[in-house]
Protein backbone atom coordinates (compact mmCIF):
# COMPACT_ATOMS: atom_id res chain seq x y z
CA UNK A 1 0.00 0.00 0.00
CA UNK A 2 2.83 2.37 0.62
CA UNK A 3 4.22 1.86 -2.42
CA UNK A 4 0.81 2.91 -4.29
CA UNK A 5 0.49 5.84 -2.02
CA UNK A 6 4.53 7.14 -3.34
CA UNK A 7 2.71 6.21 -6.49
CA UNK A 8 -0.21 9.00 -6.62
CA UNK A 9 2.73 11.08 -5.16
CA UNK A 10 4.70 11.24 -8.10
CA UNK A 11 1.59 11.57 -10.18
CA UNK A 12 1.33 14.60 -9.18
CA UNK A 13 5.00 15.42 -8.87
CA UNK A 14 4.72 15.16 -13.12
CA UNK A 15 1.67 17.39 -13.19
CA UNK A 16 3.20 19.97 -11.90
CA UNK A 17 6.78 20.05 -13.24
CA UNK A 18 6.69 18.61 -16.43
CA UNK A 19 3.56 20.05 -18.49
CA UNK A 20 4.81 23.58 -17.11
CA UNK A 21 8.56 22.95 -18.97
CA UNK A 22 6.63 21.75 -22.13
CA UNK A 23 4.64 24.57 -22.34
CA UNK A 24 7.45 27.29 -21.83
CA UNK A 25 9.90 25.43 -24.46
CA UNK A 26 7.16 25.02 -26.91
CA UNK A 27 6.57 28.70 -27.30
CA UNK A 28 8.51 29.77 -30.19
CA UNK A 29 8.59 33.54 -28.96
CA UNK A 30 9.45 33.50 -25.35
CA UNK A 31 11.57 36.05 -24.53
CA UNK A 32 13.36 34.98 -21.22
CA UNK A 33 13.38 38.81 -20.31
CA UNK A 34 10.04 38.78 -20.18
CA UNK A 35 7.44 36.74 -17.39
CA UNK A 36 4.26 34.96 -18.94
CA UNK A 37 1.39 36.37 -17.32
CA UNK A 38 -1.78 33.94 -16.97
CA UNK A 39 -5.15 35.54 -18.56
CA UNK A 40 -8.06 35.94 -16.48
CA UNK A 41 -10.59 32.90 -16.53
CA UNK A 42 -13.67 34.26 -18.50
CA UNK A 43 -14.75 30.75 -19.57
CA UNK A 44 -15.91 27.95 -16.85
CA UNK A 45 -16.74 25.07 -19.35
CA UNK A 46 -13.87 23.11 -19.33
CA UNK A 47 -12.46 19.80 -17.59
CA UNK A 48 -8.91 19.03 -17.09
CA UNK A 49 -7.21 15.66 -16.93
CA UNK A 50 -5.50 16.22 -13.71
CA UNK A 51 -3.21 13.21 -14.09
CA UNK A 52 -1.80 12.21 -17.78
CA UNK A 53 -4.01 9.16 -19.17
CA UNK A 54 -0.84 6.65 -18.73
CA UNK A 55 -0.64 6.89 -14.96
CA UNK A 56 -4.27 6.81 -14.72
CA UNK A 57 -4.61 3.42 -16.28
CA UNK A 58 -1.60 2.44 -13.82
CA UNK A 59 -3.70 3.59 -10.72
CA UNK A 60 -6.61 2.18 -12.37
CA UNK A 61 -5.13 -1.68 -12.46
CA UNK A 62 -3.78 -1.32 -8.83
CA UNK A 63 -7.44 0.09 -7.35
CA UNK A 64 -8.57 -3.25 -8.74
CA UNK A 65 -6.24 -5.50 -7.57
CA UNK A 66 -6.71 -3.74 -4.19
CA UNK A 67 -10.42 -3.95 -4.16
CA UNK A 68 -10.47 -7.32 -5.12
CA UNK A 69 -8.36 -8.19 -2.03
CA UNK A 70 -10.21 -6.43 0.66
CA UNK A 71 -7.99 -2.81 0.80
CA UNK A 72 -11.31 -1.33 -0.68
CA UNK A 73 -11.17 1.59 2.05
CA UNK A 74 -7.18 2.01 2.47
CA UNK A 75 -7.12 2.05 -1.23
CA UNK A 76 -9.71 5.50 -1.30
CA UNK A 77 -7.91 6.60 2.00
CA UNK A 78 -4.63 6.92 -0.08
CA UNK A 79 -5.99 7.81 -2.74
CA UNK A 80 -8.09 11.03 -1.33
CA UNK A 81 -5.49 11.71 0.83
CA UNK A 82 -3.08 12.87 -2.62
CA UNK A 83 -5.89 13.99 -4.19
CA UNK A 84 -7.32 16.36 -1.15
CA UNK A 85 -3.93 17.81 -0.78
CA UNK A 86 -3.70 19.13 -4.67
CA UNK A 87 -7.47 20.29 -4.47
CA UNK A 88 -6.53 22.01 -1.50
CA UNK A 89 -3.45 23.90 -3.18
CA UNK A 90 -5.24 24.82 -5.72
CA UNK A 91 -7.57 26.64 -4.55
CA UNK A 92 -4.81 28.60 -1.73
CA UNK A 93 -3.43 29.36 -4.72
CA UNK A 94 -7.00 31.00 -5.93
CA UNK A 95 -6.90 32.92 -2.49
CA UNK A 96 -9.52 31.37 -0.59
CA UNK A 97 -8.68 30.73 3.16
CA UNK A 98 -9.09 28.71 5.25
CA UNK A 99 -11.52 30.63 7.92
CA UNK A 100 -13.92 30.00 10.37
CA UNK A 101 -16.67 31.63 10.86
CA UNK A 102 -15.58 33.66 14.08
CA UNK A 103 -12.82 35.04 11.81
CA UNK A 104 -15.45 36.31 8.99
CA UNK A 105 -17.19 38.20 11.52
CA UNK A 106 -14.58 39.48 13.02
CA UNK A 107 -12.95 41.10 9.26
CA UNK A 108 -13.19 44.92 8.95
CA UNK A 109 -15.53 45.71 6.04
CA UNK A 110 -12.69 46.27 3.43
CA UNK A 111 -11.33 42.97 4.45
CA UNK A 112 -14.32 40.95 4.28
CA UNK A 113 -14.98 42.64 0.68
CA UNK A 114 -12.22 41.80 -0.49
CA UNK A 115 -12.50 38.32 0.65
CA UNK A 116 -15.71 37.57 -0.84
CA UNK A 117 -14.47 38.84 -4.27
CA UNK A 118 -11.61 35.94 -3.73
CA UNK A 119 -14.66 33.67 -2.60
CA UNK A 120 -16.73 34.39 -5.45
CA UNK A 121 -13.65 33.38 -8.04
CA UNK A 122 -12.55 30.56 -5.55
CA UNK A 123 -16.55 28.79 -5.99
CA UNK A 124 -16.86 29.38 -9.51
CA UNK A 125 -13.36 27.59 -10.29
CA UNK A 126 -14.03 24.75 -7.45
CA UNK A 127 -17.47 23.46 -8.69
CA UNK A 128 -16.73 24.17 -12.50
CA UNK A 129 -13.55 22.85 -12.99
CA UNK A 130 -11.78 21.57 -10.17
CA UNK A 131 -14.39 19.19 -8.40
CA UNK A 132 -15.75 17.57 -11.83
CA UNK A 133 -12.65 17.18 -12.86
CA UNK A 134 -12.09 15.22 -9.85
CA UNK A 135 -15.47 13.57 -10.48
CA UNK A 136 -13.79 12.72 -13.81
CA UNK A 137 -10.62 11.39 -12.76
CA UNK A 138 -12.38 8.83 -9.50
CA UNK A 139 -14.64 7.72 -11.95
CA UNK A 140 -12.02 6.52 -14.46
CA UNK A 141 -9.28 5.49 -11.51
CA UNK A 142 -12.40 3.15 -10.16
CA UNK A 143 -13.81 2.42 -13.14
CA UNK A 144 -16.25 -0.64 -12.66
CA UNK A 145 -16.13 0.27 -8.96
CA UNK A 146 -18.57 2.69 -8.49
CA UNK A 147 -19.05 3.00 -4.83
CA UNK A 148 -15.68 2.88 -4.39
CA UNK A 149 -15.64 6.27 -6.96
CA UNK A 150 -18.20 8.07 -4.35
CA UNK A 151 -16.45 7.35 -1.66
CA UNK A 152 -13.25 8.51 -2.72
CA UNK A 153 -14.34 11.36 -4.28
CA UNK A 154 -16.15 12.63 -1.31
CA UNK A 155 -13.18 12.48 0.86
CA UNK A 156 -11.24 14.28 -1.81
CA UNK A 157 -13.68 16.93 -1.92
CA UNK A 158 -15.56 17.15 1.30
CA UNK A 159 -12.74 19.89 2.84
CA UNK A 160 -12.55 22.05 -0.02
CA UNK A 161 -16.81 21.80 -0.22
CA UNK A 162 -16.95 22.40 3.15
CA UNK A 163 -15.00 25.49 3.31
CA UNK A 164 -16.92 27.03 0.68
CA UNK A 165 -19.99 26.38 2.09
CA UNK A 166 -18.60 27.42 5.74
CA UNK A 167 -18.04 31.02 4.25
CA UNK A 168 -20.92 31.56 2.84
CA UNK A 169 -22.51 30.64 5.99
CA UNK A 170 -20.50 33.18 7.63
CA UNK A 171 -21.59 36.29 5.23
CA UNK A 172 -25.51 34.84 5.63
CA UNK A 173 -25.53 35.01 9.64
CA UNK A 174 -23.31 37.74 9.71
CA UNK A 175 -24.20 41.46 10.61
CA UNK A 176 -27.49 42.66 9.04
CA UNK A 177 -26.25 46.42 8.08
CA UNK A 178 -27.84 47.77 5.54
CA UNK A 179 -24.61 48.46 3.44
CA UNK A 180 -23.98 44.80 3.30
CA UNK A 181 -26.63 43.95 1.43
CA UNK A 182 -24.54 44.46 -2.09
CA UNK A 183 -21.90 41.82 -0.79
CA UNK A 184 -24.55 39.53 0.42
CA UNK A 185 -26.27 39.69 -2.81
CA UNK A 186 -23.30 38.67 -4.79
CA UNK A 187 -22.68 35.63 -2.18
CA UNK A 188 -26.29 34.94 -3.00
CA UNK A 189 -26.37 34.93 -6.32
CA UNK A 190 -23.21 32.90 -6.52
CA UNK A 191 -24.99 30.07 -4.67
CA UNK A 192 -27.86 30.38 -6.96
CA UNK A 193 -25.77 30.06 -9.88
CA UNK A 194 -24.01 27.07 -8.76
CA UNK A 195 -26.65 24.93 -7.16
CA UNK A 196 -27.00 22.84 -11.31
CA UNK A 197 -23.06 22.07 -10.22
CA UNK A 198 -23.91 21.25 -6.46
CA UNK A 199 -26.92 19.06 -7.96
CA UNK A 200 -24.64 17.23 -10.26
CA UNK A 201 -21.10 17.13 -9.19
CA UNK A 202 -22.94 16.11 -5.50
CA UNK A 203 -25.25 13.76 -7.10
CA UNK A 204 -23.86 10.60 -5.20
CA UNK A 205 -25.12 9.19 -1.55
CA UNK A 206 -22.09 9.87 -0.05
CA UNK A 207 -21.81 13.67 -0.99
CA UNK A 208 -25.71 14.37 -0.48
CA UNK A 209 -25.18 16.13 2.77
CA UNK A 210 -23.26 18.43 0.81
CA UNK A 211 -25.67 19.07 -1.60
CA UNK A 212 -28.19 19.38 0.95
CA UNK A 213 -26.33 21.69 3.02
CA UNK A 214 -25.40 23.82 -0.05
CA UNK A 215 -29.31 24.45 -0.61
CA UNK A 216 -29.78 25.10 2.98
CA UNK A 217 -26.86 28.04 3.16
CA UNK A 218 -28.48 29.26 -0.48
CA UNK A 219 -31.94 29.92 1.30
CA UNK A 220 -29.87 31.41 4.81
CA UNK A 221 -28.66 34.06 2.09
CA UNK A 222 -31.34 34.84 0.85
CA UNK A 223 -33.17 35.25 4.95
CA UNK A 224 -30.28 37.39 5.06
CA UNK A 225 -31.21 39.82 2.07
CA UNK A 226 -34.65 39.82 3.48
CA UNK A 227 -33.26 40.98 7.42
CA UNK A 228 -31.04 43.58 5.94
CA UNK A 229 -34.56 45.14 4.42
CA UNK A 230 -35.86 44.65 7.60
CA UNK A 231 -32.89 46.42 9.67
CA UNK A 232 -32.89 49.26 6.47
CA UNK A 233 -36.96 49.73 7.72
CA UNK A 234 -35.65 49.75 11.50
CA UNK A 235 -33.05 52.43 10.33
CA UNK A 236 -35.53 54.80 8.98
CA UNK A 237 -37.76 54.61 11.72
CA UNK A 238 -35.10 54.79 14.54
CA UNK A 239 -33.93 57.90 12.86
CA UNK A 240 -34.59 60.92 14.85
CA UNK A 241 -36.09 64.07 14.14
CA UNK A 242 -33.15 66.36 15.74
CA UNK A 243 -31.78 69.71 14.30
CA UNK A 244 -33.44 70.81 11.64
CA UNK A 245 -32.05 70.24 7.98
CA UNK A 246 -31.40 74.52 7.16
CA UNK A 247 -33.34 75.85 4.98
CA UNK A 248 -35.84 73.17 4.41
CA UNK A 249 -33.31 71.29 1.76
CA UNK A 250 -32.84 67.63 1.53
CA UNK A 251 -32.55 65.32 4.62
CA UNK A 252 -29.43 63.10 4.80
CA UNK A 253 -31.80 59.96 5.23
CA UNK A 254 -34.05 61.01 2.33
CA UNK A 255 -30.83 60.85 0.25
CA UNK A 256 -29.60 57.70 1.71
CA UNK A 257 -32.33 55.97 1.23
CA UNK A 258 -33.49 56.58 -2.00
CA UNK A 259 -30.30 56.13 -3.66
CA UNK A 260 -29.60 52.49 -1.77
CA UNK A 261 -33.21 52.17 -3.41
CA UNK A 262 -32.22 52.78 -6.70
CA UNK A 263 -29.04 50.74 -6.23
CA UNK A 264 -30.30 47.54 -4.73
CA UNK A 265 -33.07 47.92 -7.51
CA UNK A 266 -30.11 47.41 -10.15
CA UNK A 267 -30.43 43.68 -8.59
CA UNK A 268 -33.98 43.21 -9.31
CA UNK A 269 -34.75 40.32 -10.44
CA UNK A 270 -32.24 38.49 -7.70
CA UNK A 271 -34.64 40.32 -5.46
CA UNK A 272 -38.10 39.22 -6.58
CA UNK A 273 -36.18 35.89 -6.36
CA UNK A 274 -35.65 36.44 -2.52
CA UNK A 275 -38.77 37.98 -1.64
CA UNK A 276 -40.65 35.39 -3.78
CA UNK A 277 -39.46 32.91 -1.07
CA UNK A 278 -40.72 34.72 1.58
CA UNK A 279 -43.74 33.30 3.46
CA UNK A 280 -45.85 37.09 2.59
CA UNK A 281 -48.72 36.85 -0.09
CA UNK A 282 -48.53 39.27 -2.42
CA UNK A 283 -51.45 41.25 -4.02
CA UNK A 284 -53.38 40.55 -7.19
CA UNK A 285 -51.23 43.34 -8.93
CA UNK A 286 -47.84 43.53 -7.15
CA UNK A 287 -44.79 41.22 -6.75
CA UNK A 288 -43.70 40.77 -3.36
CA UNK A 289 -40.52 42.68 -4.01
CA UNK A 290 -42.88 46.05 -4.82
CA UNK A 291 -44.77 45.52 -1.42
CA UNK A 292 -41.47 45.90 0.02
CA UNK A 293 -40.39 48.88 -1.49
CA UNK A 294 -43.79 50.00 -1.23
CA UNK A 295 -43.68 49.45 2.37
CA UNK A 296 -40.29 51.18 3.07
CA UNK A 297 -41.09 54.31 0.75
CA UNK A 298 -43.92 54.39 3.23
CA UNK A 299 -41.69 54.34 6.17
CA UNK A 300 -39.46 56.89 5.21
CA UNK A 301 -42.70 59.77 3.84
CA UNK A 302 -43.94 58.90 7.26
CA UNK A 303 -40.77 60.24 9.00
CA UNK A 304 -40.31 63.01 7.11
CA UNK A 305 -43.40 64.51 8.22
CA UNK A 306 -42.34 64.08 11.58
CA UNK A 307 -39.56 65.51 10.76
CA UNK A 308 -41.01 68.04 9.36
CA UNK A 309 -43.07 69.23 12.63
CA UNK A 310 -39.13 70.27 13.44
CA UNK A 311 -39.76 73.56 11.90
CA UNK A 312 -41.60 76.33 14.01
CA UNK A 313 -42.72 78.07 10.15
CA UNK A 314 -45.56 76.13 8.65
CA UNK A 315 -44.09 77.34 5.64
CA UNK A 316 -40.83 76.00 6.02
CA UNK A 317 -42.25 72.98 7.06
CA UNK A 318 -44.39 72.46 3.79
CA UNK A 319 -41.21 73.50 1.57
CA UNK A 320 -39.03 70.78 3.93
CA UNK A 321 -41.94 68.59 3.08
CA UNK A 322 -41.90 69.72 -1.05
CA UNK A 323 -38.33 69.38 -1.47
CA UNK A 324 -37.69 65.91 -0.29
CA UNK A 325 -41.17 64.82 -1.92
CA UNK A 326 -39.62 66.32 -5.35
CA UNK A 327 -36.30 64.32 -4.71
CA UNK A 328 -38.07 61.21 -3.85
CA UNK A 329 -40.23 61.33 -6.89
CA UNK A 330 -37.51 62.04 -9.42
CA UNK A 331 -35.17 59.36 -8.08
CA UNK A 332 -38.13 56.58 -8.33
CA UNK A 333 -39.06 57.99 -12.07
CA UNK A 334 -35.42 57.52 -13.18
CA UNK A 335 -34.61 53.84 -12.81
CA UNK A 336 -36.02 50.34 -12.25
CA UNK A 337 -37.66 51.51 -8.57
CA UNK A 338 -40.23 53.00 -11.04
CA UNK A 339 -41.11 50.18 -12.96
CA UNK A 340 -41.31 48.31 -9.40
CA UNK A 341 -43.79 51.28 -8.21
CA UNK A 342 -45.68 51.91 -11.12
CA UNK A 343 -47.47 55.04 -12.63
CA UNK A 344 -50.20 55.07 -10.16
CA UNK A 345 -47.51 55.81 -6.96
CA UNK A 346 -45.58 58.11 -9.23
CA UNK A 347 -48.64 60.14 -10.09
CA UNK A 348 -50.55 60.21 -6.49
CA UNK A 349 -46.81 61.52 -4.96
CA UNK A 350 -46.64 64.35 -7.63
CA UNK A 351 -49.58 65.57 -6.45
CA UNK A 352 -48.26 64.98 -3.17
CA UNK A 353 -45.64 67.60 -3.99
CA UNK A 354 -48.05 69.94 -5.65
CA UNK A 355 -49.82 69.99 -2.33
CA UNK A 356 -47.16 70.99 -0.42
CA UNK A 357 -46.45 73.33 -3.23
CA UNK A 358 -50.26 75.03 -2.58
CA UNK A 359 -49.66 74.72 1.39
CA UNK A 360 -46.80 76.45 1.24
CA UNK A 361 -48.06 79.50 -0.77
CA UNK A 362 -51.20 79.84 1.26
CA UNK A 363 -48.87 80.13 4.64
CA UNK A 364 -46.51 81.84 3.15
CA UNK A 365 -48.01 84.90 1.22
CA UNK A 366 -51.71 84.09 1.12
CA UNK A 367 -52.17 87.12 4.34
CA UNK A 368 -50.11 89.23 2.30
CA UNK A 369 -51.85 88.57 -0.46
CA UNK A 370 -55.33 89.76 1.41
CA UNK A 371 -53.72 93.26 1.87
CA UNK A 372 -53.88 94.04 -1.76
CA UNK A 373 -57.53 93.41 -1.74
CA UNK A 374 -59.72 96.87 -1.59
CA UNK A 375 -62.47 97.17 0.53
CA UNK A 376 -65.37 99.22 -2.00
CA UNK A 377 -67.33 100.19 1.24
CA UNK A 378 -64.79 102.40 2.90
CA UNK A 379 -66.38 105.82 3.60
CA UNK A 380 -65.16 108.00 0.76
CA UNK A 381 -61.98 109.01 -0.62
CA UNK A 382 -60.25 109.83 2.33
CA UNK A 383 -61.68 106.62 4.15
CA UNK A 384 -60.11 104.42 1.18
CA UNK A 385 -56.97 106.03 1.07
CA UNK A 386 -56.14 106.08 4.98
CA UNK A 387 -57.20 102.15 4.34
CA UNK A 388 -54.87 101.76 1.18
CA UNK A 389 -52.22 103.49 3.07
CA UNK A 390 -52.44 101.56 5.92
CA UNK A 391 -51.80 98.06 3.83
CA UNK A 392 -49.87 99.30 1.81
CA UNK A 393 -46.76 100.29 4.51
CA UNK A 394 -48.18 96.34 6.10
CA UNK A 395 -47.63 94.51 2.90
CA UNK A 396 -44.26 96.78 2.46
CA UNK A 397 -43.01 95.61 6.23
CA UNK A 398 -44.36 91.83 5.35
CA UNK A 399 -42.76 91.44 2.25
CA UNK A 400 -39.33 92.98 3.34
CA UNK A 401 -39.44 90.51 5.94
CA UNK A 402 -40.52 87.33 4.05
CA UNK A 403 -38.30 87.51 1.22
CA UNK A 404 -35.13 88.52 3.66
CA UNK A 405 -36.05 85.09 5.28
CA UNK A 406 -37.06 82.66 1.96
CA UNK A 407 -33.88 84.18 0.57
CA UNK A 408 -32.24 81.97 2.71
CA UNK A 409 -34.39 79.01 2.20
CA UNK A 410 -33.46 76.19 -0.35
CA UNK A 411 -35.20 74.56 -3.44
CA UNK A 412 -32.58 72.10 -4.41
CA UNK A 413 -34.57 71.33 -8.06
CA UNK A 414 -33.84 74.37 -10.52
CA UNK A 415 -37.09 73.00 -12.44
CA UNK A 416 -39.01 73.15 -8.78
CA UNK A 417 -37.44 76.21 -7.61
CA UNK A 418 -38.62 78.17 -11.23
CA UNK A 419 -42.42 76.59 -10.48
CA UNK A 420 -42.40 78.09 -7.36
CA UNK A 421 -41.03 81.72 -8.30
CA UNK A 422 -43.25 81.36 -11.40
CA UNK A 423 -46.80 80.88 -9.16
CA UNK A 424 -45.74 83.58 -6.43
CA UNK A 425 -45.12 85.95 -9.67
CA UNK A 426 -48.42 84.87 -11.53
CA UNK A 427 -49.94 85.07 -7.70
CA UNK A 428 -48.63 88.76 -6.38
CA UNK A 429 -47.68 90.72 -9.70
CA UNK A 430 -51.15 91.47 -11.02
CA UNK A 431 -52.83 91.99 -7.60
CA UNK A 432 -49.98 94.26 -6.39
CA UNK A 433 -50.48 95.97 -9.75
CA UNK A 434 -53.63 96.56 -9.43
CA UNK A 435 -53.30 97.51 -5.98
CA UNK A 436 -51.12 100.63 -6.29
CA UNK A 437 -52.65 101.23 -9.80
CA UNK A 438 -55.73 102.35 -8.10
CA UNK A 439 -53.88 103.52 -5.43
CA UNK A 440 -52.03 106.32 -7.61
CA UNK A 441 -55.72 106.93 -9.05
CA UNK A 442 -56.59 108.61 -5.53
CA UNK A 443 -55.74 111.98 -6.85
CA UNK A 444 -53.13 113.49 -4.94
CA UNK A 445 -52.63 111.01 -2.25
CA UNK A 446 -51.56 108.47 -4.95
CA UNK A 447 -49.46 111.29 -7.04
CA UNK A 448 -45.90 112.61 -6.82
CA UNK A 449 -43.96 112.74 -3.51
CA UNK A 450 -47.07 111.50 -1.77
CA UNK A 451 -47.17 108.48 -3.27
CA UNK A 452 -43.63 107.72 -3.09
CA UNK A 453 -44.05 107.51 0.98
CA UNK A 454 -46.18 104.71 0.39
CA UNK A 455 -44.95 102.77 -2.51
CA UNK A 456 -42.15 101.49 -2.01
CA UNK A 457 -41.74 98.64 -5.22
CA UNK A 458 -42.66 99.15 -8.30
CA UNK A 459 -44.02 95.55 -9.82
CA UNK A 460 -40.44 94.85 -11.93
CA UNK A 461 -39.26 95.10 -8.21
CA UNK A 462 -41.67 93.09 -6.86
CA UNK A 463 -40.64 90.28 -10.03
CA UNK A 464 -37.08 91.01 -8.77
CA UNK A 465 -37.34 90.19 -5.02
CA UNK A 466 -39.00 87.07 -5.91
CA UNK A 467 -36.95 85.76 -8.45
CA UNK A 468 -33.71 85.98 -5.10
CA UNK A 469 -36.15 83.66 -3.33
CA UNK A 470 -34.49 80.32 -2.30
CA UNK A 471 -31.44 80.32 -3.47
CA UNK A 472 -30.55 79.51 0.04
CA UNK A 473 -26.90 78.61 1.01
CA UNK A 474 -24.19 76.27 -0.31
CA UNK A 475 -24.25 74.06 2.40
CA UNK A 476 -28.23 73.55 2.42
CA UNK A 477 -28.25 73.12 -1.09
CA UNK A 478 -25.98 69.79 -1.16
Amino acid sequence: MERGAESFAVSNHRLDSDDEEEEVEGDDDYDGDQIPVAKPLTDYDLIIDALPSATINDLHEMAKRMLAAGFGKSCSHVYSTCRREFLEESLSRLGLKKLSIEEVHKMTWQELEDEIERWIKSANVALRILFPSERRLCDRVFFGFSSAADLSFMEVCRGSAVQILNFADAVAIGSRSPERLFKVLDVFETMRDLMGEFESVFSDQFCLVLKNEAVTIWKRLGEAVRGIFMELENLIRRDPAKAAVPGGGLHPITRYVMNYLRAACRSRQTLEQVFEESNGVPSKDSTLLTVQMSWIMELLESNLEVKSKVYKDPALCYLFLMNNGRYIVQKVKDGDLGLLLGEDWIRKHNAKVRQYHSSYQRSAWNKMLGLLKVDNTAAGMNGLGKTMKVKLKQFNVQFDETCKVHSTWVVFDEQLREELRISLARLLLPAYGNFIGRFQNLGDLGKGKNADKYIKYGVEDIEAHINELFKGSTTARK
